[in-house]
């Protein structure tokens, strides 16, 4: 069966794009959550077969917003194993290295 666990925009510390009524926000916050996953990618690695990082929309009371995900397949262990990793171990700040969050 395949799943996604959010993982948001941004690291938990810092700042993010925030949903603004009025405002074209969406580009601004499709380069943070290209960003956000350029990070997760670096501090856990790439993703396993059968797990894949993407930005999916969302609806929100002000209209769309963006957030990274990771898809998994429960059906192969690493993917969902790696999904899960990255759930429970969000970096804090864009600063994050490899084996340090």
């Amino acid at each position: 069966m395949r799943g996604w666990i959010g993982m948001g925009t941004a690291p938990t510390e810092e700042r993010c794009v925030p949903v603004r009524r009025g405002v074209d926000y969406l580009p601004e916050m499709r380069e943070e959550c290209k960003r956000f996953i350029r990070l997760l990618r670096k501090v856990f690695g790439p993703e396993p077969p059968g797990a894949k990082l993407r930005i999916t929309c969302n609806q929100h009371d002000f209209g769309e917003y963006l957030e990274v995900v990771c898809h998994y397949d429960d059906a192969i262990p690493e993917s969902l194993e790696y999904a899960l990793k990255l759930g429970g171990n969000l970096p804090r700040t864009w600063l994050a290295k490899k084996g340090g969050l």
